[in-house]
């Protein structure tokens, strides 16, 4: 029976006979399956040896064939397979060593280019070492991608991964040898590319991966400062005779806003607000101003913080216990009989700090309980009363006293690897004092600059709507008709660029920025950006450290209020969670929730109702 040996789907195949005519053959298969084929897909016809011998005898010639000689042997013409096989074997070739010749020119596409129907040329000389070349680049990648791979199941780090960490992390490319080597070690060990890296040491922790995903986007060259060379700032303000303190949290380093309380003669009551004043160190432009331009702000984030300006420069002017500070300072006249406000004027000037007031030691002491008491024994107490009575007469002139019950900040304290919660309320008498003379000395400026004609950037609010803006306009939240930000310009550009200018109104000079200032439209732009990505880490992380302090202290069940429809605030913890369980209660019901699965990469917490409280 005549057999066939034809070409299908790239491959080889050999069949029987069944049919046949001009164009097309029926053939059956060695398993006994029949098909349909061209004539012209026909390599060579045979009789023996046997369907089942003839396949393996042929693979095991083609094997023996060295493909390096056939190409020596075929030259430079156009050939046909069977005129290559006479060539080679020194006879008209059997079928099998025909065959044998026809798959070993098949499989060596480098070595020999196909020309139609077992016809081949010999690839040109160079042509076939650079196919080589990149051959063997190929079998290196791939056995060191399997190396790679290798040594992340083992849960090694390889050394050639250490560089490209983040990338891998944070924004791989997936056609890397690495990410590659990456996928198939996740692939094998039914993982994500992230536990892989995590089990074999490439993610530290779940912190380090969160934070750095910002650091990756914001920072990509790091949060260390260039080597900066400051001078000494040196300057000739008077000196204000004035006993100056501040009042900060106890990890506060930038320290720009200090106060003091003169009683004057006839009575009245001279209440500064001392701002310090690098705006005065750190011209437009020069390398501090630069770095603060392209940070923006300082960063707060739990149990860190990325400063806009590096210690060097705010050791110059934070407004630090015991030193004389250069100040932006606004002084407000009170009546001493009600504490109407009676004049304000504005000085640079020189201010030296006595003391730094910490929360930690006045919260508990100066309370309202307290101060409606007469009682408590505290640092600046008398000074302290009177700003109560002064927060208290400017917020009413606001028209914007607080209604309801304070709500919850919380400071987080982290000491290896452990955290501390605290709930801090907010609008205590610290908080208010320091927030209402803030308030003022903001509105203030702002509408000095805006009466001036000097340009500035305010912090607008109209239906409640918040925005910024080169153009003056009112702030409905704080019932002000003026607000730029200028009392923290050790922490945030955009009071720094207001400095500039108000020392300009100040010292009678042209102003650093006109209206028509590119400069500021895009401080406006860039500042909105970042703040709004940094406020987004700071809530990141704070979820994931809340998270954290479940497992740290094994809490299965947990206090709840209801927020509304699935979601719940914690007790005790700036944590919402959505609970699909919950029914149907009222706002702010008190409920208790079982705490499930914590999953740290996604900061995600499962919680289940269990019952409403009375």
């Amino acid at each position: 029976m005549t057999q066939v040996f034809y070409e299908e789907d790239g491959g080889f195949k050999v069949g029987a006979v069944m049919a046949d005519n001009d164009t097309s053959l029926q053939v059956e298969a060695p398993h006994g399956k029949r098909s349909k084929i061209k004539s012209s897909a026909v390599m060579l016809r045979f009789e023996q040896p046997s369907l089942t011998e003839f396949m393996p005898l042929v693979d095991k010639e083609s094997q023996s064939l060295d493909v390096d000689f056939l190409w020596e042997c075929c030259g430079e013409n156009e050939f046909a397979f069977a005129d290559l096989g006479r060539d080679y074997y020194g006879h008209a070739p059997t079928p099998v060593e025909s065959a044998a010749v026809l798959t070993r020119l098949h499989s060596a596409p480098m070595y020999f280019y196909k020309r139609g129907k077992g016809r081949y040329k010999a690839a040109p000389q160079e042509a076939l070492k650079a196919a080589l070349a990149g051959a063997e680049r190929k079998r290196q990648q791939d056995a060191l991608k399997a190396q790679y791979a290798q040594s992340l199941q083992k849960g090694e780090f390889p050394e050639a991964f250490k560089p490209l960490r983040q990338d891998l992390i944070y924004k791989p490319d997936k056609n890397s040898l690495e990410y590659k080597a990456l996928d198939a070690a996740a692939i094998a060990a039914k993982q994500t590319p992230l536990q892989v890296l995590a089990s074999a040491g490439g993610i530290r922790s779940t912190h380090d991966y969160h934070l750095n995903a910002f650091l990756f986007e914001h920072f990509p060259d790091g949060t260390d400062f260039p080597v900066l060379d400051v001078a000494p700032f040196t300057h000739n303000l008077p000196l204000a005779n004035v006993n100056a303190f501040s009042i900060d949290d106890a990890t506060t380093t930038e320290i720009d806003d200090a106060f003091s309380v003169t009683t004057l003669p006839g009575g009245n009551i001279q209440v500064g607000i001392h701002i310090a004043a690098p705006a005065l160190g750190i011209a437009l432009g020069d390398a501090a101003d630069r770095i603060a331009r392209q940070r923006l702000s300082t960063i707060y984030m739990p149990g860190n913080k990325i400063t806009m300006l590096p210690d060097a420069v705010i050791e110059q002017f934070t407004l630090s216990e015991g030193r004389t500070a250069p100040t932006l300072s606004l002084y407000l006249t009170f009546a001493g009989n009600d504490y109407t406000l009676i004049e304000s004027q504005t000085r640079l000037e020189s201010v030296l700090i006595k003391h730094n007031l910490r929360h930690d030691q006045l919260d508990e002491h100066f309370t309202e309980a307290n101060i409606n008491g007469g009682v408590g024994d505290y640092p600046y107490k008398q000074e302290l009363l009177i700003l109560w009575k002064v927060a208290h007469k400017l917020e009413a002139a606001r028209g914007k006293a607080e209604a309801g019950p304070p709500p919850l900040d919380y400071n987080f304290y982290i000491e290896n690897d452990r955290i501390r919660i605290v709930p801090r309320l907010r609008g205590s008498p610290i908080d208010k004092v320091v927030s209402e003379l803030m308030i003022k000395a903001n509105a203030e400026w702002g509408q000095r600059l805006a009466e001036a004609n000097i340009a500035a950037i305010y912090r607008t609010q109209g239906n409640n709507k918040v925005s910024m803006s080169i153009e003056p306009g009112g702030h409905q939240g704080l019932g002000v008709s003026h607000y730029a930000w200028s009392s923290s310009p050790l922490r945030r550009y955009v009071d720094l660029v207001n400095q500039r200018q108000l020392i300009a109104w100040i010292q009678g000079t042209p102003p650093i920025y006109s209206r028509t200032s590119e400069e500021l439209g895009a401080a406006i732009r860039d500042f909105e950006i970042a703040y709004d990505a940094y406020a987004e880490v700071q809530r990141k992380l704070e979820r994931y450290w809340c998270l954290r302090y479940l497992q740290q202290e094994n809490i299965e069940v947990a206090k709840a209020s209801v927020l509304r429809e699935s979601l719940v605030r914690f007790s005790g913890l700036p944590l919402v969670c959505r609970a699909p369980s919950l029914p149907n209660l009222p706002f702010g019901t008190e409920v208790e929730m079982e705490i499930g699965a914590i999953d740290l990469w996604a900061i995600e917490v499962s919680c289940r109702f269990k019952a409403k409280l009375a």
